[in-house]
Parts: C-alpha cells; sequence; structure tokens
C-alpha cells in the first residue's frame, strides 16, 4: 500500500518539477491527483480534504525562490504537510 502510495505521489510530483511555472489550475489538478492517491490508500476523508486544502492555500500565490522552480517549491509544500500532518 505504501509502496503504491509513494510511487504515486511520486510521480505527480515529478511532472510539477518539470513545469517551469505553474499555474493555479495546475497546482488544482495536481492537489485532484494527490486526493486520489491518499483516498486510494485508505487515508480519511476529512483528513485528504484538510490536506489538499492547506497545500493549495500555501501554493497559490507563493513566493518562488529563485533558486528553485515553482513545481520544486509546491514539492517543498506537500512534504512539509506530509510531515505537520
Amino acid at each position: 500500500m505504501f509502496d503504491n502510495l509513494s510511487e504515486k505521489l511520486g510521480g505527480i510530483l515529478d511532472r510539477l518539477t518539470r513545469r517551469g511555472a505553474l499555474t493555479e489550475a495546475d497546482v488544482d489538478a495536481a492537489m485532484r491527483e494527490v486526493r486520489r492517491a491518499l483516498l486510494e490508500a485508505d487515508v480519511a476523508l476529512e483528513v485528504v480534504r484538510s490536506f489538499t486544502e492547506k497545500v493549495r492555500e500555501q501554493a497559490v500565490g507563493a513566493t518562488v525562490v529563485k533558486s528553485v522552480t515553482p513545481g520544486q517549491m509546491v514539492v517543498k509544500i506537500v512534504h512539509d504537510q506530509l510531515i505537520a500532518t
């Protein structure tokens, strides 16, 4: 189960890091995929909703450090939220 979740999240985040600039639609699409992957891994719906909303709030309009791409910034936000949750 964890291997499958790790593989899915890795694929989603890998696609984000390859993009130069991210739009709000890109973040929304990624959060849909993350939501689906978490639900398939039997994570509670309330936890999934809370997690994806927090990531979306932080990712949309976030100031991106010049040394990283917007995609890498979203990966960091997702990582930080996974640790915090």
